[in-house]
């Protein structure tokens, strides 16, 4: 059953001290912590983007177009929040016997003396996000929700134990807390 006209219409309204230009089909917002592009050629959504506004049409008229209107709405929702104040996500490394180190150099997390391995273990760092050990945690910063996010998934998955019952084998390092930060 189609959905109706009005609702595969929206707008996000812009913050006013966010500016928001729409490039083919990148859209690039700028504002007080930095600048976020993001490529809207594989999602299928009209965009417009008009004073302090961007308007989103859907391709056609089915739930799945409703769906991804909405997607759409909320992506750029996140980057205008995170241009604005910035997300950050919490860390904690946990072990048991062997105490892991965590070292940051340049766009790499380096995960030393896990389980006791020789070798460390290397993550990615994603984007312009701010990686800092401090202590027992990990504190992931960054204005690209996206970005923040993949970071700490890299960094969880690289301790990730495997052929080992997990419920005995607790080391790793595991997220605790994401925030929006307020500024």
């Amino acid at each position: 059953m189609p959905i109706s006209a009005e609702k595969l219409n929206t707008v996000v309204q812009i913050p006013s001290d966010v500016n928001v230009s729409l490039n083919r089909h990148m859209l690039i917002v700028d504002g007080p912590l930095g600048r976020a592009i993001k490529n809207f050629r594989k999602i299928p959504v009209a965009l417009t983007v008009q004073d302090d506004k961007v308007l989103l049409k859907a391709a056609g008229s089915r739930k799945k177009d409703f769906a991804i209107l909405n997607t759409s709405r909320s992506l750029i929702r996140n980057l205008c929040e995170g241009v604005v104040s910035g997300y950050t996500i919490k860390m904690k490394v946990v072990f048991a016997h062997f105490p892991i180190t965590i070292n940051v150099k340049e766009n790499k997390v380096f995960i030393e003396n896990f389980q006791g391995e020789r070798a460390p273990r290397i993550a990615d760092i994603v984007g312009s996000t701010k990686v800092e050990p401090k202590g027992e945690d990990v504190i992931i910063t960054g204005h690209v929700l996206t970005d923040v996010t993949q970071t700490a998934a890299n960094i969880q998955l690289k301790t990730r134990i495997k052929n080992k019952d997990h419920r005995v084998f607790l080391d790793g390092i595991y997220r605790y807390d994401i925030t929006h930060n307020m500024a």
